[in-house]
Formats: structure tokens, sequence, C-alpha cells
């Protein structure tokens, strides 16, 4: 089996790699060779028993799509985007890589023709308010960013180009990962980490809203199990609908900070610096807060069920068990 990871030197790319590189399988069919592309070199996962090749360009370039399936993949996903914030700020980068790459990808699978599973990673942001309670799978996508009508139209694209026979695409709508491992970024969304990993690494956060912001929620560890599952998952099980909305934990700013408080104590809560940003609020007023995730949990995707245990997670994956 090859697999090809566009994004791979990503956070979810990177760990995603590891865990293919551990196991050396997927839905139970050895892999032989392993791809990782991004626009800047990702890194060999170590213990890799298979051939792993690292490619560096930009999807948005019409020829780079072409270039990466032509060993024909047999199972591709697609992590690279812009983030939330950057796609919100520069419009044109926007739509030229979370758009144009992704129809060029599909695209380039279609004239090889050799129908791979592609596991497409959208996003909640499809999403948009006025909201019920609990966003349930049948609610309408009307998103009110860019970055949301970017993913929403991939959705689309990506459930036609299956209809037609090919390629077997499966996207999965992830709840905003956290905690992120790593640097900030400029996702609108990295304050919810930030308040969470930095205090841990003993450094001062930023914090630009208010605590009674209520988010969805996935670990990391999550996520490389969300992918894992939406590339082995029978398409028949799934039906003609191919995006998903991955399971994951409702809670506010505030109750992100208890959870923080109980797990490692005031001194840490203290490194935690209230400043609002208007441009961040009004971003953030416009997400979605809680969802009734029922088919992808009946279909057998899985989640953390307390921050508590989403803060631990990255406690031991990132910081070997040690708070600063």
């Amino acid at each position: 089996m090859r697999i090809l990871i566009i994004g791979g030197a990503g956070m979810v790319g990177r760990k995603l790699a590891e865990r293919l590189a551990k196991d050396g399988h997927l839905g139970g069919k050895a892999i032989s060779a392993m791809t990782l592309q991004d626009v800047v070199p990702a890194q060999v996962p170590a213990g890799a028993g298979f051939p792993v090749a690292i490619k560096t360009g930009d999807l948005s370039d019409p020829a780079e799509a072409g270039k990466l399936v032509a060993d024909r993949p047999d199972v591709i996903f697609h992590l690279a985007a812009i983030v939330s914030g950057e796609a919100e700020l520069d419009f044109d980068k926007g739509y030229r890589i979370n758009l144009d790459g992704t129809r060029y990808l599909l695209e380039a699978v279609r004239q090889v023709g050799n129908k791979p599973r592609v596991v497409f990673t959208s996003s909640i942001a499809v999403f948009g308010a006025p909201f019920p309670d609990a966003i349930y799978d049948e609610f309408l996508t009307a998103p009110l960013t860019s970055y949301g009508t970017q993913k929403a139209i991939g959705e689309l694209l990506l459930a036609d180009y299956t209809r037609k026979g090919l390629l077997d695409g499966i996207g999965i709508r992830l709840p905003t990962i956290c905690v992120r491992p790593g640097k900030p970024n400029k996702a609108a969304s990295g304050f919810f980490s930030n308040i969470i990993r930095e205090p841990l690494a003993g450094h001062e956060a930023v914090l630009p809203v208010s605590e009674d912001v209520r988010h969805w929620h996935a670990s990391p560890r999550a996520a490389v199990g969300f992918l894992l599952h939406a590339a082995t998952i029978d398409g028949a099980k799934v039906g003609p609908r191919r995006n998903l909305t991955m399971p994951g934990l409702s809670v506010t700013v505030g109750e992100q900070i208890a959870a923080l408080r109980r797990v490692a104590g005031d001194k840490v809560v203290a490194r935690i610096r209230r400043e609002p940003d208007p441009m961040i609020v009004k971003i953030v007023d416009g997400w979605p807060r809680n969802f009734d995730a029922r088919r992808a949990t009946e279909l057998g995707f899985r989640a953390e069920s307390t921050f508590e245990e989403i803060i631990k997670i990255h406690i031991e994956d990132e910081l070997g068990g040690r708070i600063a």
C-alpha cells in the first residue's frame, strides 16, 4: 500500500506519519511506501520499515498535484491548508491554497484513474450562525468566514468526485485541535491551545476572548485516530454523504482554565493574561459551539470525554510527563 500525506510537515501530518511508521500497516495492509509533501521539508519518521519520500512544493501550482499522484497512491491524506485567521486576512492566498489546491488534487487523481481513498480534512467552520444548541448531522453548511467557505466548497467537490466514481473520498470536519504542540500559529483558534500549552511550559499566554466563549475540541491524538479510521472505513456504510462532523468535547474557555487548574495548579493558571482582541472576538463569535456528532460516533470515530484528559495527553505526549 502506498500512502501520500499532503501537509506532511504540519503538526497533524507529522503525528500521522509517525503513527503509520510505528504501525507499518493501514487497514490490515502493509505499507510499502509513503510520501510526505509540504511547502517546507517534512521529517522522515523514526523507525519506518518502508521507504519514505520527502517532497516540497506548492499544491496551488497546477503541475504539483500531478507529480504527487503519478505513482498512484492507494490512500491520500489531504491536510494542507491556510489556517483560518490567515485565510481571512489574505483573501487571495486563502482561495489559492484552500480551494484551487484542493481542486487541482482531485482533478489530478481523476486523470490518473486509480480511484484511491482520499481523506480530506475539513472544518467545523463550514457551519455559520445562528446555531441550534447542538449542531446535528443534517444542519446546513452556511459558513461566515472565507476559510469556512473554502472548506465547504472542498467538501462539495469531494462528494461529487466520489459520486462520479473518480475517487473514494471521506471528508472529516475536525474540531479545533487542542492542545497543539509547538509555537503559536496564525489560526484564529490558536488561543485555545496557547492558554494551556504556554503556561504548562512556564510561559505567559494571552487570552483574547472572554471566558464564556464555548467551543468544540479534540486532541491531536484523537485527530490522528480520526484520519486512520477515515482511511479504512467501509465507504458503503458511510453512504453518499461523504463529509462527517467528528466527535469532540464542548467546553467554555473558563472550563478549560478550570481543568488546567485541577491538573496543574494555580501557579500555572496565573500565567494567563487577559487582553481582548476585537478581530479574534468577531471571528470566534461566528463559530459553532456544540455538536451532536451522532453519525460519526455510530461509524466508530472516537474523541476525549473530558478536557482534563486532553490536557493530560499533551503533558504525556509533548512534555514527557513534566510541568514547568
